[in-house]
Protein backbone atom coordinates (compact mmCIF):
# COMPACT_ATOMS: atom_id res chain seq x y z
CA UNK A 1 0.00 0.00 0.00
CA UNK A 2 2.79 2.38 0.75
CA UNK A 3 4.52 2.13 -2.73
CA UNK A 4 1.26 2.82 -4.48
CA UNK A 5 0.96 5.89 -2.26
CA UNK A 6 4.10 7.14 -3.13
CA UNK A 7 3.11 6.40 -6.84
CA UNK A 8 0.62 8.53 -6.80
CA UNK A 9 1.68 11.41 -4.30
CA UNK A 10 4.69 11.30 -6.99
CA UNK A 11 2.24 11.83 -9.72
CA UNK A 12 0.59 14.78 -8.18
CA UNK A 13 -2.86 12.10 -7.29
CA UNK A 14 -2.64 12.69 -3.93
CA UNK A 15 -1.02 14.66 -0.84
CA UNK A 16 2.29 13.94 0.23
CA UNK A 17 1.70 12.67 3.78
CA UNK A 18 3.33 14.40 6.29
CA UNK A 19 5.94 11.69 8.05
CA UNK A 20 6.89 9.23 5.76
CA UNK A 21 6.54 5.42 7.28
CA UNK A 22 10.05 3.71 8.55
CA UNK A 23 11.35 0.64 7.85
CA UNK A 24 8.83 0.13 4.76
CA UNK A 25 10.32 -2.80 2.73
CA UNK A 26 9.72 -2.49 -1.30
CA UNK A 27 8.38 -5.42 -2.96
CA UNK A 28 10.02 -6.90 -6.12
CA UNK A 29 7.94 -8.75 -8.72
CA UNK A 30 6.35 -11.69 -8.31
CA UNK A 31 8.13 -14.66 -10.15
CA UNK A 32 7.34 -18.02 -11.01
CA UNK A 33 8.35 -20.93 -12.31
CA UNK A 34 6.56 -22.23 -16.16
CA UNK A 35 6.40 -25.93 -16.22
CA UNK A 36 8.72 -25.99 -18.80
CA UNK A 37 11.32 -24.50 -15.46
CA UNK A 38 11.55 -21.33 -17.31
CA UNK A 39 11.25 -17.96 -14.67
CA UNK A 40 8.26 -15.99 -14.97
CA UNK A 41 8.28 -12.08 -13.63
CA UNK A 42 5.09 -10.18 -12.69
CA UNK A 43 5.19 -6.40 -12.04
CA UNK A 44 2.89 -5.43 -9.17
CA UNK A 45 2.32 -1.89 -10.20
CA UNK A 46 3.69 0.66 -12.73
CA UNK A 47 6.48 1.35 -10.67
CA UNK A 48 7.70 -2.18 -10.83
CA UNK A 49 6.17 -2.79 -14.32
CA UNK A 50 9.14 -0.17 -15.19
CA UNK A 51 11.89 -1.45 -13.06
CA UNK A 52 11.17 -4.88 -14.98
CA UNK A 53 10.90 -3.93 -18.70
CA UNK A 54 13.49 -0.88 -18.68
CA UNK A 55 16.33 -2.60 -15.88
CA UNK A 56 16.05 -5.87 -15.23
CA UNK A 57 15.00 -7.50 -18.78
CA UNK A 58 17.82 -8.03 -21.37
CA UNK A 59 17.33 -7.20 -24.72
CA UNK A 60 16.07 -10.97 -26.14
CA UNK A 61 13.68 -11.38 -22.95
CA UNK A 62 10.03 -12.34 -23.60
CA UNK A 63 8.06 -9.42 -22.82
CA UNK A 64 4.34 -9.82 -22.30
CA UNK A 65 1.30 -7.44 -21.52
CA UNK A 66 -2.50 -7.09 -22.13
CA UNK A 67 -3.63 -6.02 -25.32
CA UNK A 68 -4.99 -2.35 -25.22
CA UNK A 69 -5.78 -2.83 -21.19
CA UNK A 70 -4.52 -2.10 -18.18
CA UNK A 71 -2.02 -5.08 -16.45
CA UNK A 72 1.18 -6.20 -15.42
CA UNK A 73 4.39 -6.14 -17.60
CA UNK A 74 5.47 -9.98 -17.94
CA UNK A 75 8.88 -10.91 -18.51
CA UNK A 76 10.27 -14.26 -19.72
CA UNK A 77 13.97 -15.52 -20.36
CA UNK A 78 13.42 -18.16 -23.21
CA UNK A 79 15.30 -18.97 -25.98
CA UNK A 80 14.48 -18.97 -29.78
CA UNK A 81 11.75 -20.20 -30.90
CA UNK A 82 10.09 -19.56 -28.26
CA UNK A 83 8.84 -22.74 -26.16
CA UNK A 84 5.02 -23.01 -27.32
CA UNK A 85 3.76 -24.01 -23.13
CA UNK A 86 6.13 -21.58 -21.35
CA UNK A 87 4.51 -18.83 -23.85
CA UNK A 88 0.41 -19.59 -22.96
CA UNK A 89 1.55 -19.79 -19.52
CA UNK A 90 3.22 -16.16 -19.48
CA UNK A 91 0.43 -15.04 -21.18
CA UNK A 92 -2.02 -16.18 -19.13
CA UNK A 93 -0.19 -14.87 -16.33
CA UNK A 94 -1.10 -11.30 -17.97
CA UNK A 95 -4.16 -11.74 -18.50
CA UNK A 96 -4.65 -12.79 -15.10
CA UNK A 97 -2.54 -9.79 -13.97
CA UNK A 98 -4.87 -7.56 -15.86
CA UNK A 99 -7.69 -5.72 -15.83
CA UNK A 100 -9.74 -8.19 -18.04
CA UNK A 101 -8.86 -10.78 -15.32
CA UNK A 102 -12.60 -11.95 -15.42
CA UNK A 103 -12.47 -11.92 -19.11
CA UNK A 104 -12.50 -14.87 -21.37
CA UNK A 105 -10.31 -14.97 -24.58
CA UNK A 106 -7.99 -12.27 -23.27
CA UNK A 107 -5.66 -10.53 -26.42
CA UNK A 108 -1.64 -10.64 -25.02
CA UNK A 109 0.64 -9.36 -26.96
CA UNK A 110 3.94 -10.29 -26.64
CA UNK A 111 7.59 -8.77 -28.41
CA UNK A 112 11.27 -9.67 -27.01
CA UNK A 113 12.67 -6.56 -24.57
CA UNK A 114 14.34 -5.00 -27.33
CA UNK A 115 10.89 -3.54 -29.01
CA UNK A 116 9.96 -1.73 -26.04
CA UNK A 117 10.82 1.19 -24.91
CA UNK A 118 9.29 4.19 -22.28
CA UNK A 119 8.38 7.45 -24.40
CA UNK A 120 9.74 10.50 -22.76
CA UNK A 121 8.03 12.27 -20.03
CA UNK A 122 5.64 8.56 -19.92
CA UNK A 123 4.40 8.03 -16.87
CA UNK A 124 4.98 4.55 -14.88
CA UNK A 125 4.26 1.74 -16.62
CA UNK A 126 3.39 3.51 -19.72
CA UNK A 127 5.56 2.05 -22.80
CA UNK A 128 5.45 1.78 -26.24
CA UNK A 129 6.39 -1.39 -28.18
CA UNK A 130 6.44 -2.40 -31.91
CA UNK A 131 7.51 -6.42 -33.59
CA UNK A 132 4.68 -7.82 -31.83
CA UNK A 133 2.27 -10.87 -31.81
CA UNK A 134 -0.79 -11.84 -30.09
CA UNK A 135 -2.10 -14.38 -28.27
CA UNK A 136 -5.72 -15.25 -26.89
CA UNK A 137 -5.37 -16.97 -24.04
CA UNK A 138 -7.92 -17.50 -20.83
CA UNK A 139 -6.77 -16.03 -17.98
CA UNK A 140 -5.72 -18.61 -15.11
CA UNK A 141 -4.94 -18.03 -11.54
CA UNK A 142 -1.21 -18.54 -10.60
CA UNK A 143 -2.06 -21.84 -8.80
CA UNK A 144 -1.10 -23.34 -12.25
CA UNK A 145 2.58 -22.13 -11.59
CA UNK A 146 4.95 -22.48 -8.85
CA UNK A 147 5.37 -19.58 -7.45
CA UNK A 148 9.37 -19.19 -6.75
CA UNK A 149 9.39 -16.26 -4.18
CA UNK A 150 8.02 -12.97 -4.65
CA UNK A 151 11.60 -10.97 -4.15
CA UNK A 152 13.30 -9.09 -7.18
CA UNK A 153 15.63 -11.09 -8.86
CA UNK A 154 18.92 -9.46 -9.60
CA UNK A 155 20.44 -10.12 -13.03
Amino acid sequence: MEEIREELSNQGYIRKTAKPKRNVQKSGPLCFKSSEGYQIWVGRNNVQNDELTLKFAKPDDLWLHAKNIPGSHVIVRVPDPIPEKTLFEAASLAAWFSKARNSSKVQIDYTRAKYVRKPSGAKPGMVVYVNYKTVVVDPKEPAFLSAENNQFIGQ
